[in-house]
């Protein structure tokens, strides 16, 4: 026998203590299957749904919705749903009996109503670890202080009975029972039990196709998990040799032009990431491991991450990640977090567009379709389970995304589509993005006159005038002297009205290839020069492209600039970094250049800045805020000015 697996034996009957809708005990149930090679298996379901039971059982991977109404207090009815998933051991146990043409048989009784029962559970991953038997041994300790309902009782003297009559015809019975009625079900075996008073029909019983969007919401476990338990249950192919896709919409202009694409579709991109996860979760045929499981569903939805905004993930954060979801666990009595632990430490630990690439590949279950041959319904766990958390993610300016199981952005309803908006030659930005980034310009204005107000500062001994004031740092640093030391601010002449801000120097000249220069539409507005990244490399709507400054430089009053890439006066530099800085000199009306770049300008430029009768003030990109330099360098060019009353649906 397996040394996690353990079969609780009573006459024919070797029973499988399971928990509900858990993977691990799903694979358990395969595992004693296998090793057991029963006659017949008997599972802890009501027989008045065994056809409708069976018939979603045979759908599966597909999940299907078995919904009835029961009779309620007075003349009311409440609608039962229950879901048939491929990580649930009773689903797995009848599916893999239907697939051996071994028979099966629902041994409960079919009640209207049932109490609950708040069981302390352990972690079901404790069972990766310790084992079954040990497992269930520290549940039955747990729980001796519970008492069974009446409706227990009632329903352990049904399935006793049931058994016998099947210990009566088949030498080797597997059965799939509920770890809470095991032990008293073992103790009405043995005793003589007569046929209990049941209902024979369940009459209105419905069967349907759950939506694709609801399964984050209401599968026990997460899909992404529940879809690694589903392609290991047979021999995963071979891991492909290529690159993995990234999830970018990449077009060239003869797809433009043609109206066409290449690129593969996201969901073939999000299998691929999906196979590589069930590969390394553990060795082929043992049970998959869900520490795994998570870390490399973290591993993808980085890489997705850094494929769509160009920012790579450090260890840092990735060791903050797992610290949070550990200890948050931990908090409500698990050893791993579940998907909404999950999903609130990725927003927490890096940001909500991480939480949104690992919300897309968790999410993501690839045999569930709209289109069915049973009606598609669309539930919530609230009518499923009575309770939700929910978890609301910020957009990029201000806008909140909607509650967890619509966590996600549009995408194209057919290959092609967002193609069909660029048919507007004409191309411009997005108004909140601009008034951003104008914003933070007179913030680096002022943050630059400030500093140089600094610089011009003179300490003095105090003579006649305290000037501006007592400098006390002075004061109290020639203390041993005796006297006051006051200071006096200089005044500085002038202002600023260039900034330049590199956020990468790319010396190389590989990273940003779109290189233009955008007047301003209004006085509010400055003339703009920078490099980026292609507009094309990422489209995320129709004529929307996503684009990450390399650098820019932002000149006021606007309407004045040429284009700064084709003029000869600059070609003679090597970087287009420089090329900014020299056109902010040359197009400078003020005495001041604020240059807030990763490292300071060459002596050359403080030089020719001299000779202009300017000067540069360096602003270390180490000083600003890291947050907000993330969320300015992310900018969309339209195409066509019609894009602007749409945009706000596809920038994030």
């Amino acid at each position: 026998m397996p040394h996690r697996l353990h079969l609780r034996r009573f006459g024919a009957v070797h029973a499988l203590p399971v928990l509900h809708n858990r993977m691990e005990f799903a694979h358990l149930a395969a595992e004693a299957f296998r090793h057991l090679r029963p006659d017949c298996v008997a599972v802890e379901f009501p027989h008045t749904l065994a056809e409708p039971f069976a018939r979603g059982v045979g759908r599966l991977p597909r999940l299907t919705l078995l919904s009835y109404d029961c009779p309620a207090a007075g003349k009311e009815t409440v609608t039962t749903h229950l879901l048939i998933e491929p990580a649930d051991p009773f689903a797995e146990a009848v599916r893999l009996a239907m697939e051996q043409d071994i028979p099966w048989h629902p041994i409960d009784l079919d009640l209207d109503s049932y109490p609950e029962h708040d069981e302390p559970l352990p972690d079901p991953y404790s069972v990766q670890r310790i084992g079954l038997g040990a497992f269930y041994r520290a549940y039955c300790e747990a729980t001796a202080h519970l008492s069974p309902a009446a409706e227990d009782l009632r329903r352990e003297q049904g399935m006793a009975f049931r058994l016998q009559q099947l210990a009566a015809a088949h030498g080797r019975i597997l059965f799939i029972c509920g770890m809470f009625h095991l032990e008293r079900i073992a103790a009405q075996f043995g005793l003589d039990q007569a046929r209990p008073l049941e209902r024979t029909r369940r009459e209105g019983v419905r069967l349907f196709n759950l939506h694709p969007e609801c399964c984050a919401e209401v599968l026990a476990e997460h899909p992404f998990l529940s879809a690694v338990y589903e392609l290991r249950r047979n021999p995963l192919p071979p891991e492909p040799l290529r690159e993995a896709p990234s999830l970018r919409r990449r077009f060239n202009a003869f797809e433009l032009i043609a109206g066409g694409r290449e690129e593969l579709p996201e969901a073939e991109i999000l299998r691929a990431a999906l196979e590589r996860a069930a590969r390394r979760a553990g060795a082929e045929g043992a049970m998959p491991d869900r520490q795994r499981v998570l870390y490399h569903l973290f591993q993808e939805a980085a890489r997705h991450y850094r494929q769509e905004t160009g920012e790579a993930l450090h260890l840092w954060q990735k060791r903050t990640f797992f610290r949070f979801v550990r200890n948050y666990a931990l908090q409500t009595g698990r050893l791993l977090p579940d998907l909404f632990q999950t999903l609130t430490a990725a927003r927490a630990c890096v940001d909500d567009n991480f939480a949104f690439a690992l919300f897309r590949l968790a999410a993501f279950y690839p045999w569930q379709k709209e289109q069915s041959d049973l009606p598609t319904l669309a539930i919530s766990a609230a009518e499923l389970y009575g309770a939700t958390r929910r978890i609301r993610p910020r957009k990029k300016g201000g806008k909140g995304f909607s509650t967890l199981p619509f966590l996600q952005r549009k995408r194209e309803k057919r290959a092609g589509e967002w193609l069909e908006g660029f048919d507007d030659p004409s191309i411009c930005s997005y108004p909140p993005e601009d008034v951003t980034i104008e914003a933070y310009a007179d913030h680096l204005k002022k943050k630059g006159t400030r500093q140089l107000s600094e610089e011009r500062v003179r300490v003095e001994p105090l003579t006649a005038s305290l000037l501006d004031g007592i400098d006390l740092r002075e004061t109290i640093r020639n203390h041993h002297e005796g006297r006051l030391y006051v200071r006096e601010q200089l005044r500085v002449k002038g202002g600023v009205d260039c900034v330049v801000l590199i956020f990468d120097e790319d010396r190389r000249g590989e990273r940003y290839p779109y290189c233009t220069t955008w007047l301003g539409e209004h006085a509010q507005e400055s003339d703009m020069a920078f490099y980026a990244t292609a507009p094309l490399e990422n489209v995320v709507g129709p004529g929307i492209c996503r684009c990450e400054y390399g650098g820019l430089l932002l000149s006021s009053p606007p309407r004045r600039m040429r284009d700064v890439w084709s003029d000869p006066d600059y070609r003679g530099l090597r970087f287009r970094h420089e090329v900014l800085l020299l056109a902010a000199l040359d197009y400078s009306r003020a005495p001041s250049v604020v240059y807030a770049a990763p490292r300071p300008p060459r002596a050359l430029f403080r030089q020719l800045a001299g000779r202009m009768g300017k000067r540069i003030i360096y602003l270390p990109l180490g000083s600003l805020s890291p947050v907000t330099l993330k969320r300015l360098r992310v900018f969309h060019v339209l195409s066509g000015r019609d894009k602007r009353e749409i945009a706000k649906d596809y920038v994030w």
